[in-house]
């Protein structure tokens, strides 16, 4: 590539930051949109900076949308007493794509690790305890990855919610071991959520 083009080779620099793209898959992306760039580019850009403009956490779960509180939360017919804990906000969709929970979300942004430093503090854990004693909640599903972190993680929540009177259950069979809600398709996500046990 020549001089000309250090706009195009500074797109392809950022999408390759993207996660599941490397430099190639960046490469064949951003030619493919200077292609079709009056039906890609445009709306595309715009979009994205909608998104930047307007993308916020939900105050309540952690959810990302454009509103304060999240439309599960605002859901009156949700509020049924469950919240499901998930690592990260695509967890929480990966659930929603199935269709199978029909409850409020709680979204912990990471979970517990030595190694990196995270502490139940630096996640949204305090928060999680506060709607338990905010919300009629009778159930918490742990919904985590099934990673030596995400385990020890559930387990802390387990622990901590000890007395509160409020039933902890955990995703069952079809969720392997170092497997991701995020990659699992939608059948084995709602064998898992129907057939969850005591934690």
């Amino acid at each position: 590539m020549g001089d000309d083009t250090t706009e195009i080779e500074a797109l392809i620099e950022l999408m390759a930051r993207l996660p599941g793209l490397g430099p190639r898959s960046a490469r064949r992306a951003v030619l493919h949109m200077i292609k079709k760039r009056g039906l890609l580019m445009g709306p595309l850009a715009e979009a994205m900076a909608d998104v930047a403009a307007h993308a916020r956490e939900c105050s309540v779960c952690g959810n990302v949308g454009t509103d304060d509180i999240c439309g599960v939360c605002r859901a009156e017919n949700r509020a049924n007493g469950q919240i499901c804990v998930v690592e990260d906000v695509a967890d929480l969709w990966a659930m929603e794509r199935g269709g199978v929970f029909g409850g409020r979300y709680h979204v912990l942004g990471g979970v517990l690790s030595a190694l990196d430093a995270v502490g139940p503090e630096d996640l949204r854990i305090p928060r999680l305890l506060e709607r338990v004693a905010e919300e009629r909640v009778e159930e918490i599903i742990l919904a985590l990855n099934a990673t030596v972190d995400g385990q020890t993680t559930a387990h802390y929540i387990a622990d901590r919610l000890e007395g509160t009177g409020v039933t902890v259950t955990s995703l069952a069979q079809g969720v392997p071991v170092g497997g991701e809600l995020d990659y699992l398709d939608d059948g084995t996500i709602s064998a898992a959520l129907k057939a969850r046990k005591s934690f």
